[in-house]
């Protein structure tokens, strides 16, 4: 069954410390409709002799789908020198090149591949529209699609400026993702976002933080990011304005959370499912 806005995404990254095949019992358990996966989920049990097919199968036979593959780094030419915001995170991010990432994808079965770009200053508008215009070709050629999804603290900062390179890039299987704490945090509006052709939102990413931002954006990034429903975010208009511009995609919950580190993954899976369905429900006038 295609994924769609009724769909639930377990986004993979927070939990990244929890052996994948340990995540999904939990995932599943908890209700999820699929899961994000990060390269290095499916890289790490190859390399211990796991063929993706069998990974794919162990995916599938818990009831769930891949939602996406989390993520290439490494879509345009100059960030295979340019360097990293985060210098620790330098040889890892040029590791996720396109191709790697999109094959690896393929291999898994997922139906797209988010893409970043954390160069330490922002690509002009024609390198970043060619290279992702080769990213989305390279995901075409396996049927996959691919988003851009802007951060706050990455050289891709805004809605606007993503929106850009999807438009200038001009390929069908293009769009973005819909992070809501980048995009609140990064001074984007709803009015922005509905300025956008739903057919574009490709993913989405749910969580929740206070109104107003604190002077480390990083920090809260990483370890402080509150479940849907205990910030002040307006998730609310958030899911109301893309479910009135007709996006399609998948809603996914990302809570990165300094607690989760201590937390059993099925608790953590099961409040992340437990908070994002009540506020769908409510939202959509289905409580």
């Amino acid at each position: 069954m295609a994924l769609g806005p009724a769909s639930l995404v377990f986004c993979s990254p927070p939990m990244a410390h929890v052996p994948l095949l340990e995540r999904i019992g939990a995932v599943a358990a908890a209700g999820f409709d699929a899961l994000s996966l990060q390269p290095g989920d499916v890289w790490a049990l190859e390399a211990a002799g796991m063929s993706a097919g069998e990974i794919a199968r162990r995916i599938a036979d818990a009831g769930l789908q891949v939602a996406e593959m989390d993520c290439t780094a490494n879509w345009m030419a100059r960030q295979d020198t340019a360097g990293c915001r985060v210098p620790e995170l330098d040889t890892l991010l040029r590791g996720l090149t396109a191709r790697r990432v999109v094959e690896t994808a393929a291999r898994i079965g997922a139906r797209s591949v988010a893409a970043i770009d954390l160069s330490p200053t922002p690509p002009s508008l024609d390198e970043a529209a060619e290279g992702f215009a080769a990213l989305c070709d390279l995901a075409a050629e396996h049927g996959l699609k691919a988003h851009i999804e802007f951060l706050p603290v990455s050289a891709i900062a805004t809605l606007g400026e993503a929106w850009a390179i999807v438009s200038a890039a001009g390929r069908g299987n293009g769009g973005l993702t819909i992070d809501a704490w980048h995009l609140f945090r990064s001074g984007s509006t709803l009015a922005d976002l509905a300025a956008i052709p739903g057919e574009r939102i490709h993913t989405v990413q749910l969580c929740d933080a206070p109104a107003a931002g604190p002077p480390d954006l990083w920090a809260e990034l990483m370890t402080g990011r509150l479940l849907p429903g205990e910030g002040e975010l307006d998730l609310a208009g958030l899911v109301s304005t893309l479910d009135a511009i007709g996006s399609t995609a998948p809603i996914g919950v990302e809570v990165f959370h300094a607690r989760q580190a201590g937390q059993a993954p099925e608790e953590v899976a099961r409040a992340w499912a437990g908070t994002t369905r009540a506020l769908l429900a409510q939202v959509r006038g289905e409580a």
